[in-house]
Order: C-alpha cells, then structure tokens, then sequence
C-alpha cells in the first residue's frame, strides 16, 4: 500500500537539470507544493500553498517517469522536505532511479536520498543534521552581503561538498560581475547558472 501514499503536487515534467553539479543531465522533476520560507524573489510562489494543488500517488508519479528515459529523479518545491519522503524515495530506489532533492535543509529528512542540494534561505535557516549531509551547497547572491552568508554555511557543510554561487535571476546582470570576482578570489567556489531560463525549457 506504500504507493498509494500521496503528495501535494504542482507539476512534474521530464527536463534537463539547469543548475548546480548536475546541470545538463536529464531529470524527471517532482515539485512538491507547500512552503513556508517565503523568499520574496522565488519564481515559483503558486507553489506555496499546497492546499491549491492536487494529492498524486506514488503509483501515478512512478507511471509517469516510467514513460521517460532518464534514471534520475529530482524532488523540488515549495519545500520538499515538510513532507515524509520515505515511501517516495524507497519506491523510486526500487524501481531504479537515482533521487536527488533541493532543499532550504530548514527541516530533516531521514529518506535515503543520493544527491542533497541545500539552498540556504535567510528566511529560515538550515538546520545543522541537514547541512552536514549536504552533497551542493547552492548559494543564491542578492547583494554583496550574501557572501558572507555563504562563506558562515560553506564551514559547515561536509569539505566534500561542492559549493555554488548562484546570481539571483532579477539581479543577475548587476550581481554577476560581482560572484565572478569573489570566486576569482575563492576559487573554492563556481558558478552556477539558471541554464534552463536560457533554454526556456521547465
């Protein structure tokens, strides 16, 4: 009966992962709805309230990706992780398929993901037994004063995790000369890009 276990969910597609690591590898998204961070400059804010948007099962998801060719699914949001991903993640892993999620890391999850990317949000701060098991640290850059909030979530994340600085997509062409200089001088750091804006793909 674990399949029948459902989620909120405001859309799922097959698509190329724009950002981070794993930028250009084909995903099927799963973006779950709910979310109480509130960035004021998200670009999925209809994704927030998750009483707008249908209960899938993880019958009908598993139906769905097995219709694509990829072997990796991303779970996304809202905030993905204010939900059990346990019976997802382990039907996913049945099947096959890599999962990797996006997250703030404001809440734990104990699900068996391969992939954790934390994206820290000032808003609500990751908690630290999520950030230690951080595989990408995404950093999204407003203003010069988000390198150092960067830099305080980069010491506690594991040394093996890959660190990115992400212009935030309104500001990009003022921010952008300013996180190509700062990884000029911590070099520790790269770029990521919001490729799939460019590509005007989901």
């Amino acid at each position: 009966m674990t399949h029948q276990y459902s989620y909120p969910v405001m859309e799922s597609y097959y698509t190329l992962q724009g950002e981070g690591y794993h930028a250009g590898s084909a995903a099927y998204f799963i973006r779950l709805a709910g979310c109480n961070i509130g960035c004021h400059w998200c670009d999925v804010k209809e994704s927030w309230d998750a009483n707008n948007h249908p209960l899938v099962t993880i019958d009908t998801l598993l139906s769905d990706i097995k219709n694509t060719a990829t072997r990796l699914v991303v779970i996304t949001g809202g905030e993905p992780t204010i939900y059990n991903l346990d019976p997802l993640v382990c039907a996913l892993h049945t099947v096959g398929y890599k999962v990797h999620i996006e997250t703030s890391g404001a809440y734990h999850t104990a699900a068996p993901i391969d992939w954790i990317c934390i994206s820290p949000k000032k808003f609500k701060a990751p908690i630290a037994n999520m950030i230690t098991k951080a595989h990408e640290l995404k950093v999204i850059i407003c203003n010069k004063s988000d390198f150092d909030w960067a830099e305080k979530h980069a010491a506690l994340a594991p040394t093996s995790c890959k660190l990115y600085l992400q212009p935030e997509w309104s500001v990009m062409d003022k921010i952008n000369p300013f996180i190509i200089e700062y990884i000029h001088q911590n070099p520790q750091w790269q770029l990521s890009l919001q490729t799939h804006k460019y590509l005007n793909i989901p």
